[in-house]
Order: structure tokens, then sequence, then C-alpha cells
């Protein structure tokens, strides 16, 4: 049930300028979730999922028939539903 991973640009923005500790562990997490998605993520309005790491949230949207989970935004909990 391995799923791809896409990235937009703003999430891969925001994992760029963040500490390289931090940024690793959720790449990591990310690597994780390929494996068995729904191990992990929670539904999230609508058709959307969201993925807790830490003190941050991604927010993820999947395209079943393809497998890939696209990562839409990463940001920390208390700015991410803004």
């Amino acid at each position: 049930m391995n799923y791809s991973l896409k990235l937009d640009k703003n999430a891969d923005k925001f994992l760029n300028g963040l500490p390289q500790n931090i940024a690793e562990r959720i790449v990591r997490k990310l690597d994780e979730v390929k494996e068995n998605p729904f191990r992990y993520l929670e539904h999230y309005e609508g058709k959307h999922y969201k993925l807790r790491i830490g003190n941050y949230r991604a927010l993820i949207d999947i395209d079943f028939e393809k497998k890939v989970l696209f990562i839409r935004v990463i940001d920390k909990r208390g700015r991410i539903y803004k």
C-alpha cells in the first residue's frame, strides 16, 4: 500500500526554513506515512486529512487512484488551522 509524496512549494519552503533536526523528524514521519497512511492520518474537513508531528501539523490531500499524498501545508499547530 505504498503511496508517493508530493510537496506543495509552500510546504517545501517551510521545511527548508526549519532547523535541520526538526525538518529531518518531519521528513521521517512523512516517510512512515507513505507505508501505511491511514494508521497516522486523521480526517479533516471535507476530503482533507491532517497529520500530527509533535507541535507541527501537515494538511494532506490524497489521490486514491494514483496513490499520491499531496502535502499542502506544514506549520505549527497553532497557526495551521487559521
